[in-house]
């Protein structure tokens, strides 16, 4: 007796159709035309018997099973991509695709500093890169949409490894002319609570720099509106408030061009914790672990 299974390419087409909720977006994720993916739903549908996805003009909605389907065709695909992961693990070093999430408070910052030189010293290395906040990050690691992310801690992402690379200072940016009178180091008690900029929601560095001031006030009267730390940076620059920044972010020059001092924090936690980290039993750790050495060497 002849037994048909759905074929990677329909899991990956119910996958991204279930991230989506859209047929179209689905499709441009996939790289392929929408009545291809509908296509495709559709023999995997026929294929098995049942009735994954409700289709209407304006909603797709899946049935009970076709969620449970769904979530299984994740770790499906993720078992398929530890399977190119274990060929490449027994190849040469860093060589091969590589998927990494960088979170947007690293991003602009660090990889215009690495990235050369990964791609001088490992050219066979093709490292694809995704730039998110780390919730964003930490789901696409454990649904295996991407392979690795460079986070700063403390942040909870799942049962992962983890590879510190380097300790990232956090400081305090005045706008010209507001800093006599203030200490240096800055003291958490010294900052006015109702001038703090700080990154909206889903950024981890509002965190981090609400836990170093120690000051549970802060979280209720702190201005969480920058969508960025180049936003941020020119709100701070026309005097709209002051702001806490990671150290790498004033040496790559984000205060470059404005009237903005920048002091460091005296508090217990004055610093994020930067680091790699990637599934557990991932059968490409000493790929991981080797960037972590060749990032962390490059600090």
């Amino acid at each position: 007796m002849t037994t048909y299974l759905p074929t990677i390419k329909q899991l990956q087409y119910l996958v991204a159709l279930q991230d989506a909720g859209h047929f179209g977006r689905a499709a441009e994720a996939c790289f392929v035309t929408q009545s291809t993916l509908s296509a495709g739903i559709r023999e995997l549908e026929t294929l098995i018997g049942v009735t994954l996805v409700e289709r209407t003009r304006r909603v797709v909605r899946f049935t009970p099973l076709g969620e449970k389907i769904a979530d299984k065709a994740r770790k499906v695909l993720r078992e398929a991509d530890e399977l190119g992961d274990m060929a490449r693990a027994a190849g040469r070093p860093l060589s091969g695709e590589m998927r990494m999430s960088v979170i947007p408070t690293i991003a602009p910052f660090m990889l215009p500093h690495i990235l050369p030189r990964l791609r001088a010293d490992y050219p066979d290395l093709k490292l694809f890169l995704r730039e998110e906040p780390s919730a964003a990050a930490c789901e696409g690691l454990q649904h295996g949409r991407t392979d690795c992310v460079l986070l700063a801690l403390p942040y909870a992402c799942g049962d992962v490894e983890i590879a510190p690379l380097f300790d990232d200072k956090l400081l305090v940016a005045f706008p010209e002319g507001e800093t006599e009178g203030s200490r240096e180091p800055v003291v958490a008690e010294d900052i006015d609570e109702t001038r703090l900029l700080l990154l909206e929601d889903g950024h981890c560095l509002k965190d981090h720099a609400l836990a170093a001031c120690n000051r549970p006030e802060l979280r209720g009267q702190a201005s969480m509106l920058g969508t960025s730390l180049h936003t941020i940076v020119q709100m701070v620059d026309n005097g709209l408030g002051v702001t806490m920044l990671p150290q790498m972010a004033v040496d790559a020059g984000i205060l470059k061009g404005t009237h903005i001092t920048a002091r460091p924090l005296d508090a217990e936690r004055a610093s994020r914790k930067i680091a790699l980290i990637w599934r557990k039993a991932s059968p490409r750790e000493r790929d991981f672990r080797l960037l972590a050495d060749v990032l962390s060497s490059m600090h």
